[in-house]
C-alpha cells in the first residue's frame, strides 16, 4: 500500500466547503515516496503499482531482502574480468528467475485494484450495491427521513446491515440542482483511524448542526436496500479512515527463518575463511613458483605483485564458493511453502459443508511453524462455542423460568401468536402462562427486550426477518417476539411493535450506545400514553450497582439466579428500567444535547451524561442465553493436550461461565483435584496465591479485570481483582509480577483467564512470547480477538457469526475449531518435517558440490580455476538437482495423516526443534564435506597416472571435470532416494528425469555440432568422448593433433601440476610441460 506524506502542516481540524474546489485545493498536496514527483491530486490509490512505477518500485522492494542484495553484489564481482573465473550468466540466470517469479506474484496480487478520482468537497451520488468511494457526509437519500442502509463487512467484518441517516436540514436536497447550489461548510476532526467515531459541525444558512458517526458513510462500506444517496466528500484518498487503518501488519517470521539467518551468517564467515586460506596459498605459490612462469604467463595489468594477485584471488574464490548458499535455496523454500499452503486450501477434511467454507492459508510463510506450536490461546464465544444463541432461561421479579424436568416438549407458540418464529425453542410453559394472564412484570420484561436493541427488521415474502449486530441481540428480540412482544420496524424517531396482537408505536427519544467500557445500552422512549421510560440491559457487574437501594432483596435473589445460570455455562444479562418525568427528561435532554454538540471531549461528555441518567434504576430480572459447544471441541482439545500443546482460554465472560465451559470442553477434568482461583485484592495476596499454585500442579482460573501500564513502551504488569471488582482502574503492581504470573500459569495443567479485555488478550500472548520463547498460536472469531491474533506467532481466524474481521487479520482461517487439530498435527507436522529434510539435504548437496573447488585450489596453483565447466555450475542447482528436492519438500511424509492424528506424540519433535537445528546443520555440512573429499580425491587417484591402451594419457581437465560432475550428480541423487520417505509418481519422474536430463545435456554440450556453431563457447570438440574411448581408426598422433587444434587444449593436468606441499607454503616441481601451442593461455584460466 502506498503511504502518502502531506506537504501541508498537520491538521488540527478540517474545514470543507461543499462544491468549492478552489478552497479545498489545500487538501490535495501530497508527495509520493522515493523518487516520484509531487502530485496535485487526492485520488484514491489502493494499488501499489502502475505501469510506470511497477518495475522500479518492485525491484526496490525486492532488493530490501539481504539475499537478493548479496547475489547482486556477486553478479557485479563477476563482471570484473580480473577476478571472475565464471561467466556472468551463472549468477544472473537464477537471480533473474527469482526476481521474475516474485514480480509476477506481486503484480498478480496488485492487479485489478480500483482507482477513482475523488476530490474533497465534491458531492457524489451512490446507487444501490455500490461501494462507498470516500468518507462521505450523508446529505440525502431516496429513503424517507434521509435514511440509508449499509454493509460494513470490509471495515469491521460484520455482514448485517446498519442504518445511517442524514441530518434533517439536508434530507430534502435530493434534487441535483439543489445539491449543486449547496454551499455548506463542515468543520470536523482531522483524518484519523477511529472507525466508530466522528465529530463535526455543519455551518449552513447561519446555523450550525452537529454531525456524528451516524451521519457518515465510510469508504469500504456497501450501499444496500437503498436506491440512491448523495454525500459530501470529507476525507478522500489516504485520509479516509479505511486507509488510515491500513498500517503495516507486523511481519511474522518462523523460527526456521531466524535460524537460517544465523546459519547463513556462519556460512558466509566460513566462505570468507576458505577464501582467505586459498588467497594465502595463492600468495605463497605466486612468490615461490609463479615467478618461474613469468616469461610465458605474465601477470595481467594492473597486477604487479603477488600480494595484489592474492587479493584478486580472494574475491575470485568468493565468487566460486558462493554456491554453499545458492539463490535457488530461497526460491525452493518459497515454492515448497506455496505447495503446503495449497494442500491446506484443498483439504476436504477441513471443509465445512454447512457454511460452504474451506480452510484457507492466508500466508505462505508460516506453514512449518504450525508444526512447532506449544501454546494455543483461544477465545471462547464463537471459537469453542457455536455463537448461535438461544434464549434458555430468565429471571423475572425473583422468579426463575427455563428448562425444567417436568416440561419435556417444546412449546408451540403459533396458536397464541401468529407472528412467532417457528424455529424458537422453549420448554417452560409457566412463562407463557405468566404472559397470557397479563403479569405486569413479565410484560415489562419482554417489552424491554423488544425496544432496547439495534436490530433491523425486514419482511421477506410476508416473513419477518431480523438482522442483528450480534447473535445475543437477535436471540433476545426473537424471544420477545415469541412471547407476544414483536418488534416490527424502526425509524430514526420511532419504534413500532406488536404487543399481544396490538400495534404500538413508541417515540424514540434517545439511544445510549453500548461499548466495551459501558458494557450496557439504554433507550429512552415515550409510550402512546405519554409516559417516558428508560430501558437498560447490560452486564450484571455494571448494572446491579446502578440500581435503586429498594431493590436490594430482589437483587440478591436475581444474583443467585445469575450465578446458577453462569454455572450452567450460560451468557447472562441484567435488565432494569427507570421512569422519567417530563422535567427530568427536559433537563437531561439539554445536557445531552450540549455534550453531543461539543467539539472537544465529546465522548467523555456523552459518557458523563449517560452515567447521570442511568442511576437509581429498578431491576426487572435477568436473561440467560445458551451458546453450545461446537462439534468436536472436547475431542480436539484432548488430542492437542496429548501432543504437549498447552491451551489457554481467554474470555470476557464471568468466571462461573468460563469454568463451566472449561469442564464441557475437557480442558478441566474430574481428575484435577482442585481448581485454584486467583482473586486477591492486594499485591501481597495476589503474589502469595500465585506462588501457592506453583507448589501444586493445579489449574488456574484468573479473573483479569483490568491491566494498567503507565508507559506503553515498558512491559505491563498484570493486576488480579476479585470476581466482581469495584474499581474501574486496577492498582499498579510491582514490576516483577508478570514473571510471577508466567511461572504460575505455565506450572498449571490448564489456564482460563476470564473478564479479559481485547488488549489484555494480546498482552498475555506477548508475555508468553517474551518469557517462554515458545511458538504461540491465537485463535478467535471476532473483532475483539484481532489484537491477540496479530500478537501471536500464528493467528487463526474462525469464519463464524461475528463477521470476517478476525479472518481478515489472520494467517489461517476455517469455520470450525475442530479443524485446528488437523491443521497442526497433520499439515503443520508435515510442513515442518518436509522443510527440515529439504534444508538438511540442500546444505549437504551444495557443500558436496562447492567444496570440490576448495580441494582443487591446492592442485591448480590457487588460481581460482573451477573444477566444473560454467554450464554445469549454472545448471546444477536450477536443473540437475532442483526438482527432486522440491518433490521431497512438497510431498514427503513419514506416516499417513490418520496416524498423525492417532499418535499425537509424533508432534513433539517439532516443539523440541529436533529435526533441524545447529547440530543437524553441522552434521549435514560434515557429510557434504566428506562427500566432496571422496568426489575429488578418488577420481584424482584413479586418473593421475592412468593411460589409454595406445599410450595416450587418460587424464585431462575435461575428463576429470566430467567424471567428478557425473559422480556428484549420481551421489546426490542416490542420497535423495535414501532420504525420501514417501514416493509418488512425481518423485520418480523428477529423480530419474533429472539424471536423464543431465546425461542428455552433457552429451549435447560436448558435441561437434555446438563446437561448429559456437567455437568460442564450447571449446571441447568431442575431446571427452575421445579421451574416454578413442576410436580405433585414430592413432595417438592424430589424437594429439585434434587436441592441438582445439581453441583451449586439453592439457595433461597431473603431468603439469604435481604439487608438493611443504610447511605452510607450496613447493611445486614441474615434471614436464607439453604442447607449447597452449602457452598463450593465461594461468588464471588455464584448464589445469
Amino acid at each position: 500500500m502506498i503511504h502518502f506524506v502531506s506537504f501541508v502542516s498537520v491538521e488540527e481540524e478540517r474545514r470543507v466547503r461543499a462544491n468549492d474546489r478552489e478552497y479545498n485545493e489545500k487538501f490535495h498536496l501530497y508527495k509520493l515516496p522515493l523518487f516520484f514527483p509531487i502530485i496535485q491530486s487526492n485520488c484514491i490509490v489502493t494499488s501499489k503499482y502502475n505501469i510506470i512505477t511497477f518495475l522500479p518500485v518492485n525491484l526496490f522492494e525486492q532488493f530490501q531482502e539481504v539475499a537478493n542484495t548479496y547475489f547482486l553484489f556477486l553478479l557485479i564481482l563477476q563482471l570484473i574480468p580480473q577476478i571472475s573465473s565464471l561467466s556472468w550468466f551463472t549468477t544472473i540466470v537464477p537471480l533473474a528467475l527469482v526476481l521474475s517469479i516474485t514480480a509476477v506474484k506481486d503484480a498478480t496480487d496488485d492487479y485489478n485494484e480500483k482507482w477513482m478520482n475523488v476530490r474533497v468537497g465534491d458531492i457524489i451520488k451512490l446507487e444501490n450495491n455500490q461501494f462507498v468511494a470516500a468518507d462521505l457526509l450523508l446529505l440525502s437519500s431516496s429513503e424517507p427521513h434521509g435514511l440509508c442502509y449499509i454493509e460494513t463487512a470490509e471495515l469491521d467484518g460484520e455482514t448485517n446491515m446498519k442504518v445511517r441517516q442524514s441530518i434533517s436540514v439536508t434530507a430534502e436536497l435530493g434534487d441535483p440542482n439543489n445539491l449543486a447550489s449547496f454551499n455548506g461548510e463542515v468543520v470536523c476532526e482531522p483524518p484519523n483511524n477511529k472507525l466508530d467515531r466522528f465529530c463535526g459541525t455543519l455551518y449552513w444558512r447561519d446555523k450550525k448542526y452537529t454531525l456524528t458517526n451516524q451521519n457518515m458513510l465510510l469508504r469500504g462500506c456497501v450501499l444496500r436496500n437503498t436506491e440512491a444517496c448523495y454525500g459530501l466528500v470529507i476525507f478522500a484518498g489516504p485520509d479516509t479512515k479505511l486507509m488510515q487503518n491500513s498500517g503495516r501488519t507486523k511481519f511474522k517470521r518462523t523460527s526456521i527463518d531466524r535460524l537460517m539467518n544465523t546459519l547463513v551468517l556462519w556460512i558466509f564467515g566460513f566462505l570468507v575463511c576458505m577464501g582467505v586460506i586459498l588467497a594465502v596459498g595463492n600468495a605463497v605459490w605466486e612468490r615461490e613458483v609463479g615467478s618461474l612462469f613469468q616469461s610465458y604467463l605474465p601477470w595481467n595489468p594492473p597486477v604487479d605483485n603477488f600480494l595484489f594477485n592474492a587479493f584478486l584471488s580472494f574475491w575470485s574464490y568468493v565468487i566460486i564458493l558462493n554456491t554453499v548458499v545458492p539463490i535457488s535455496l530461497y526460491v525452493s523454500v518459497e515454492v515448497i511453502r506455496l505447495g503446503h499452503s495449497y494442500f491446506i486450501n484443498w483439504d476436504q477434511h477441513m471443509f465445512c459443508s454447512q457454511c460452504n467454507t474451506a480452510a484457507e492459508a492466508r500466508t505462505t510463510t508460516l506453514n512449518e511453524e504450525l508444526g512447532q506450536v506449544e501454546y494455543i490461546f483461544s477465545d471462547k464465544t464463537g471459537t469453542l462455542t457455536q455463537n448461535i444463541m438461544s434464549f434458555n432461561k430468565c429471571s423475572i421479579n425473583g422468579q426463575t423460568y427455563g428448562k425444567c424436568t417436568h416440561c419435556k416438549e417444546r412449546l408451540d407458540f403459533t396458536p397464541f401468536n401468529p407472528l412467532a418464529d417457528p424455529d424458537f425453542c422453549f420448554c417452560d410453559d409457566s412463562l407463557l402462562e405468566s404472559v397470557k394472564v397479563g403479569d405486569a412484570h413479565t410484560h415489562e420484561f419482554f417489552r424491554l427486550l423488544s425496544l432496547c436493541h439495534t436490530v433491523m427488521s425486514e419482511e421477506l415474502s410476508e416473513e419477518l426477518v431480523y438482522k442483528a449486530q450480534s447473535p445475543d441481540e437477535g436471540a433476545l428480540v426473537t424471544a420477545a417476539r415469541n412471547f407476544g412482544f414483536v418488534f416490527r420496524s424502526r425509524t430514526p424517531g420511532t419504534i413500532t411493535t406488536t404487543e399481544m396482537g396490538r400495534p404500538v408505536t413508541y417515540t424514540l427519544l434517545a439511544i445510549l450506545d453500548f461499548n466495551n467500557i459501558r458494557k450496557r445500552m439504554s433507550v429512552i422512549v415515550r409510550n402512546p400514553e405519554g409516559r417516558i421510560r428508560l430501558y437498560c440491559k447490560g452486564a450484571d457487574t455494571v448494572l446491579l450497582e446502578r440500581l435503586h437501594p429498594c431493590n436490594q432483596e430482589l437483587m440478591n435473589i436475581t444474583s443467585d439466579h445469575l450465578n446458577e445460570y453462569a454455572a450452567d455455562g450460560l451468557r447472562t444479562l441484567a435488565l432494569a428500567y427507570k421512569d422519567l418525568s417530563e422535567e427530568e427528561w427536559e433537563i437531561w435532554s439539554e445536557s445531552h444535547s450540549c455534550a453531543d454538540k461539543a467539539t472537544d471531549y465529546r465522548e467523555d461528555r456523552l459518557a458523563a451524561a449517560y452515567e447521570q441518567i442511568e442511576q437509581d434504576m429498578m431491576l426487572l430480572g435477568a436473561t440467560a442465553i445458551e451458546d453450545k459447544l461446537q462439534e468436536g471441541v472436547p475431542e480436539t482439545i484432548a488430542v492437542l493436550s496429548l501432543a504437549n500443546i498447552k491451551i489457554w482460554v481467554l474470555t470476557g465472560d464471568k468466571q462461573e461461565t468460563a469454568v463451566n465451559i472449561g469442564y464441557s470442553c475437557k480442558m478441566l477434568t474430574d481428575d484435577m483435584t482442585e481448581v485454584f482461583i486467583i482473586s486477591g485484592h492486594t499485591v501481597q495476596s495476589v503474589r502469595q496465591e500465585l506462588r501457592s499454585v506453583c507448589s501444586f500442579g493445579w489449574t488456574a482460573v484468573c479473573p483479569l479485570y483490568h491491566l494498567f501500564s503507565s508507559n506503553a513502551l515498558t512491559p505491563c504488569t498484570f493486576h488480579f481483582l476479585t470476581l466482581f471488582p469495584v474499581l474501574w482502574q486496577a492498582h499498579a503492581l510491582e514490576a516483577d509480577m508478570e514473571l510471577e504470573f508466567v511461572l504460575t500459569a505455565c506450572a498449571c495443567k490448564a489456564v482460563i483467564c476470564c473478564r479479559v479485555t481485547p488488549l489484555q488478550k494480546a498482552l498475555v500472548v506477548e508475555l508468553i512470547k517474551k518469557h517462554k520463547r515458545a511458538v504461540t498460536l491465537a485463535i478467535g472469531d471476532g473483532a475483539n480477538d484481532i489484537s491477540m491474533i496479530k500478537s501471536a506467532h500464528i493467528g487463526v481466524g474462525i469464519s463464524g457469526q461475528e463477521g470476517i474481521q478476525a479472518v481478515l487479520a489472520s494467517d489461517y482461517s476455517f469455520s470450525q475449531f475442530r479443524f485446528l487439530q488437523r491443521l497442526l498435527l497433520v499439515h503443520g507436522r508435515w510442513s515442518y518435517l518436509r522443510m527440515c529434510r529439504f534444508l538438511c539435504y540442500f546444505f549437504y548437496k551444495n557443500f558436496a558440490f562447492t567444496m570440490v573447488h576448495f580441494w582443487f585450489g591446492f592442485f591448480c596453483g590457487f588460481s581460482a580455476q573451477t573444477v566444473y565447466d560454467q554450464y554445469f555450475i549454472t545448471l546444477y542447482n536450477i536443473v540437475y538437482t532442483s526438482l527432486p528436492v522440491l518433490a521431497m519438500g512438497i510431498f514427503d511424509q513419514d506416516v499417513p495423516d490418520q496416524r498423525s492424528l492417532e499418535y499425537p506424540k509424533l508432534y513433539e519433535p517439532g516443539q523440541l526443534n529436533l529435526l533441524f537445528n545447529k547440530k543437524e546443520f553441522f552434521i549435514c555440512i560434515a557429510q557434504g564435506i566428506y562427500t566432496s573429499v571422496v568426489l575429488f580425491f578418488v577420481p584424482y587417484a584413479v586418473l593421475s597416472e592412468a593411460t589409454q591402451s595406445n599410450g595416450v594419457p587418460l587424464a585431462d581437465y575435461q575428463t576429470f571435470a566430467v567424471t567428478t560432475a557425473t559422480a556428484l550428480v549420481i551421489v546426490v541423487s542416490v542420497q535423495i532416494c535414501l532420504d525420501t520417505g514417501f514416493w509418488t509418481v512425481i518423485n520418480h519422474v523428477f529423480v530419474w528425469g533429472s539424471l536423464g536430463f543431465y546425461f542428455t545435456i552433457m552429451v549435447a554440450l560436448h558435441s561437434q555440432t555446438l563446437f561448429r556453431i559456437f567455437p568460442s563457447q564450447f571449446h571441447f570438440r568431442c575431446v571427452g568422448e575421445l579421451s574416454v574411448c578413442p576410436p580405433p581408426s585414430l592413432s595417438g598422433h592424430h589424437y594429439q593433433e585434434i587436441q592441438t587444434k582445439s581453441t583451449y587444449t586439453s592439457i595433461n593436468l597431473f603431468a603439469l601440476c604435481d604439487i608438493k606441499f611443504k610447511m605452510f607454503g607450496v613447493l611445486s616441481v614441474v615434471k614436464k610441460i607439453v604442447m607449447l601451442t597452449s602457452l598463450k593461455l593465461k594461468f588464471t584460466v588455464l584448464y589445469v
